[in-house]
C-alpha cells in the first residue's frame, strides 16, 4: 500500500506540469505495434499525462526523471498525483473521457484490476524487450497478466530489513541475529535490560501483514507464498497457522513491544520509528522496509551510525525472506497519446531512468542493470544489492497481490483481522478461519 512509502515530511503536490530530461532515446512502440521515432527531439509536440500516487519528496525525485525523458525526446509530461486510491481516480477520470496516458499502479492486484476492467494496453515488443533484457522474470510475471505484459515495475522497495538502535544493542550486549529464534531470544535479552524490543505499528494494520509475509515465506517456502497470495491455497492451511502460531508467539510477550500490545495498537507507523529512534526511545527495534530511512532522517538521525538495519531472519531453517514492494508504470488505452505513453514506459525500464532517482536518493530499483554505484545512500545500495540478487527469490508483498477488499483496506480485512490477532493471539486457529472467510468473499467479488 502506499502508506508503506510515505515520509512524514510529503506533501501534496498535483497537478504540476513537468518538463522532462533525460539520458538516452527512448523510442518506442503505440500499442499497434508501429515504433515511436528515436532520437533527440522525436517526440517535440508530444504531450504525455502520467498520475501515480507519489507526494512531496517522491514526487520532486520522478520529476527529475520525467525531466530525463524530455530532454530524451523532446516531449512534455504533465504529472498528477491521485492519492492513495489509485483505482478509484482512475476510474473516475476514464469514465470523465480524462485518462491519463500513463499510470504509476503502487499494487499488483491493482495492475490487474486495470487489466480485467479493458484498460490497459500491451506493451509493445520493444518495451517487453527491455523489461525481458533488465529484469528478473519474477518482475515481469508481476506486469503479466493472464499471458499479456502490461506493467513496468519503475520503484521497487525491500520489506524484509529490521531496524535497530546501535546504542540499544550495546547496551543489551547483543549483535544482530542469524536466525528468528535467535532474534526472538535477543528481543528478551533487550527486554531484560530496560528497554523494550520491538515497536510494532499496529494502529495502521498494515505493518502487520507484513511481518506475517516475511514469517510465511521463510518457514512455508515461495511455492507455497504463491499459491496463498493467488488463494490457491486456503487461509486454514497448516502453513498459514503455523506462521500465525509462529507470529502469536512473539505478540503474547507484552514487555517485548513497547506499550505491550495495546500500546501498539495504538502505535501508527511514523511512531513506531520515533519510539526507536527518536530523543525519548522505548525500543531497541522496529521491523518495516528500507523506506524506514527515511522517517529517521526525518528525525534528524544519521542511517548507518545512529540507525542501523540487518535482514530479516530465516525462520525455522528456511531461507532468509526478501519480500519487495513496487511501483508499475502501465498504458491507458483511453489515453490520449498513447505512442508518446509507451515511449515514456519503455524510457522508465531502461537503466538511465532508474539511474537519475538512485543519485537522488530515497529510491531503489529492481532493474538489474542499474550500477550499484548509482546509490549514494550505503544503506539504499545494500537494499538494492537484495533486492536485485535474489532475483526469482523475491516475492510481491501478499497483500498488494489481494483484491483491496481482503489486503488492503483500512478498518477491514486482513488488516483488521490480524490487528484483532494482535490484541488476542491466543487461537491462531480461529484467526486463520476469519482470514479465510474475508479473503474468498473479497477474491469471489
Amino acid at each position: 500500500m502506499r502508506l508503506r512509502r510515505t515520509l512524514p515530511a510529503a506533501v501534496a503536490l498535483t497537478g504540476l506540469a513537468l518538463t522532462a530530461t533525460a539520458c538516452g532515446g527512448s523510442g518506442s512502440s503505440s500499442g499497434s505495434g508501429s515504433s515511436a521515432p528515436k532520437g533527440g527531439q522525436s517526440l517535440k509536440g508530444h504531450s504525455v499525462t502520467v498520475a501515480g500516487v507519489w507526494t512531496g519528496e517522491e514526487q520532486a525525485s520522478f520529476k527529475k526523471v520525467l525531466k530525463g525523458f524530455t530532454d530524451a525526446t523532446g516531449a512534455s509530461v504533465t504529472f498528477t498525483s491521485t492519492g492513495d486510491n489509485v483505482s478509484t481516480v482512475i476510474g473516475s477520470k476514464i469514465a470523465g473521457g480524462d485518462a491519463p496516458d500513463v499510470v504509476m499502479v503502487p499494487q499488483v492486484g491493482v495492475v490487474q484490476q486495470f487489466a480485467a476492467n479493458g484498460w490497459l494496453q500491451p506493451l509493445a515488443a520493444d518495451v517487453t524487450a527491455a523489461v525481458t533484457q533488465n529484469y528478473a522474470p519474477v518482475w515481469k510475471n508481476y506486469g503479466t497478466v493472464k499471458g499479456t505484459l502490461y506493467a513496468v515495475y519503475f520503484k521497487s522497495s525491500d520489506k524484509s530489513t529490521i531496524w535497530y538502535s546501535p546504542t540499544a544493542f550495546a547496551n543489551a550486549g547483543i549483535t544482530p541475529p542469524s536466525t528468528y529464534a535467535q532474534l526472538m531470544t535477543d528481543a528478551k535479552t533487550m527486554a531484560d535490560s530496560g528497554i523494550a524490543a520491538f515497536s510494532v505499528a499496529g494502529q495502521d494494520g498494515w505493518p502487520l501483514t507484513d511481518w506475517f509475509e516475511n514469517i510465511y515465506l521463510s518457514q512455508a517456502g515461495p511455492a507455497n507464498y504463491d499459491k496463498l497470495a493467488q488463494h490457491q491455497i486456503a487461509w486454514t492451511d497448516p502453513t498459514v497457522v503455523k506462521a500465525l502460531t509462529t507470529l502469536g508467539a512473539f505478540f503474547k510477550q507484552d514487555t517485548l513491544i513497547a506499550g505491550g500490545r495495546k500500546g501498539a495498537l495504538a502505535t501508527d507507523f511514523p511512531t513506531s520509528v520515533e519510539q526507536v529512534f527518536g530523543d525519548s526511545p522505548k525500543a531497541g527495534m522496529t521491523y518495516e522496509g528500507d523506506f524506514v530511512s527515511g522517517n529517521i532522517q526525518a528525525l534528524h538521525k544519521k542511517v548507518g551510525t545512529d540507525a542501523k538495519f540487518f535482514p530479516f531472519p530465516p525462520v525455522d531453517g528456511g531461507q532468509a525472506p526478501v519480500v519487495g514492494g513496487g511501483d508499475a508504470a502501465v498504458v491507458l488505452n483511453k489515453g490520449k497519446d498513447k505512442a508518446a505513453g509507451m515511449a515514456l514506459v519503455k524510457y522508465l525500464a531502461s537503466p538511465d531512468a532508474a539511474a537519475i532517482w538512485a543519485k537522488a536518493g530515497g529510491y531503489i530499483s529492481p532493474n538489474k542493470q542499474v550500477p550499484l554505484a548509482d546509490y549514494t545512500d550505503p544503506t539504499l545500495r545494500a537494499t538494492a544489492k537484495s533486492i536485485v540478487e535474489a532475483g526469482n527469490g523475491v516475492r510481491f508483498d501478499m497483500s498488494d497481490q489481494a483484491p483491496a477488499a481482503f489486503g488492503g483496506t483500512a478498518g477491514t480485512g486482513e488488516w483488521k483481522i490480524l490487528q484483532d490477532f494482535l490484541r488476542d493471539p491466543s487461537n491462531p486457529q480461529k484467526t486463520a478461519q476469519t482470514l479465510e472467510t474475508a479473503a474468498a468473499k473479497a477474491y469471489k467479488g
